[in-house]
């Protein structure tokens, strides 16, 4: 039986937008299999335009450029300068290689509010060996530096894999000594070129389960906001521990609650959750769930969102199969939607990265 929305649908809280996958990295875990030859098939200036237009009354909370890389794309200026003048608050995901003073400061006049880079390795051999390319560590830093410098915040994202997970506190203090305001840890799920490069990088139920009591140790005194969009049991632990004040204890609460992921779980297609546009205007509910909800081409993004019988399935948690299904905490966590589909082909299976036992933090 197809699942329909009745209601109207509140929109995502963010949006984030493939705005090519053109890039000069070669990163092992590419979700969006970028590469310096690819983009050729980026919507154009002219549809570019368009969406920010359908999205710019909309309501959501902020709109992430991302890639590839969005600094090589020609018109990226153009395309932020137009969306920050539509009143939305613009954020970028780069690389930082191309990153300088001088680009940081246009980022800054074009109305670009927020930054996040990538560090995947606490030295330049083990981040350069997984980005792809020697000097990136270097650059990335320097970046940081940049916008730093102009006062533009920024946060690092890390991919929780093997060959780092003893690497994080050292992480997290560069991260902290580079001052970044935010760290964000991404569960490696097997999609892009993860499927064929990092097969034994991924982790095992009990090593997510000590790294999410780890960062819940941490958190309390840690100043950095820690963010886990593939990791919907960590906000679960957080709301079973508020007794022990477990937050950044230097970001205000109504600062918190402005964040996109803090404090909840899978926000995949759900409302004020999380909604992803690909270079080619295909819509996904997660950069790890990829699975086609319809065009931009050919619909609205907003006809797409309260339309789509895949994404009514989504925030239909009673859906929910297997332990998830039966799970007390289910309305908290639900599960890495996007692990479920790519390690069981199905959206609604039990997320099998989860160790169902929570007795330790009750």
């Amino acid at each position: 039986m197809e699942i329909k929305n009745i209601e109207p649908v509140q929109p995502p809280f963010l949006i984030s937008w493939s705005v090519t996958t053109k890039c000069n990295l070669k990163c092992k875990h590419c979700y969006s299999e970028s590469s310096e030859d690819a983009g050729g098939d980026d919507l154009t200036t002219e549809e570019s335009l368009r969406v920010i237009d359908e999205i710019a009354d909309w309501g959501i909370g902020m709109l992430i450029f991302d890639g590839g890389e969005p600094l090589l794309r020609e018109d990226f200026f153009q395309i932020a300068a137009y969306a920050s003048g539509k009143g939305i608050v613009t954020g970028i995901g780069t690389n930082g290689t191309l990153v300088d003073v001088d680009i940081a400061r246009r980022l800054v006049s074009v109305g670009i509010r927020y930054v996040s880079m990538s560090i995947d390795g606490a030295d330049a051999e083990t981040h350069d060996d997984f980005r792809g390319e020697a000097g990136d560590f270097k650059k990335t830093l320097e970046a940081a530096s940049a916008f730093k410098e102009v006062g533009l915040p920024f946060q690092f994202n890390t991919v929780l894999r093997k060959k780092t997970i003893h690497q994080l506190s050292d992480i997290f203090r560069l991260a902290t000594d580079y001052g970044a305001f935010s760290m964000e840890l991404f569960d490696l799920i097997l999609v892009g070129t993860a499927k064929k490069k990092c097969q034994d990088e991924v982790l095992t139920v009990q090593e997510r389960k000590e790294i999410v009591e780890w960062l819940a140790e941490v958190q309390i005194d840690y100043p950095l906001i820690i963010e886990t969009p593939s990791l919907p049991m960590y906000p679960l632990i957080l709301k079973l521990n508020v007794d022990k004040g477990i937050r950044p204890k230097h970001i205000p609460m109504q600062e918190l609650a402005r964040l996109a992921y803090y404090g909840r779980g899978c926000a995949a297609g759900i409302p004020r959750g999380y909604l992803v546009i690909r270079n080619n205007g295909e819509l996904n509910p997660c950069i790890f769930l990829q699975v086609n909800l319809g065009n931009v081409k050919d619909k609205s993004i907003r006809q797409i969102w309260q339309d789509s019988p895949l994404l009514a399935q989504l925030r239909s948690w009673d859906l929910l199969k297997g332990e998830c299904g039966k799970c007390d905490y289910r309305d908290i966590c639900a599960g890495c939607r996007g692990r479920a589909y790519v390690e069981t082909g199905d959206m609604l299976a039990s997320d099998p990265g989860c160790w169902y036992d929570f007795s330790s933090f009750q």
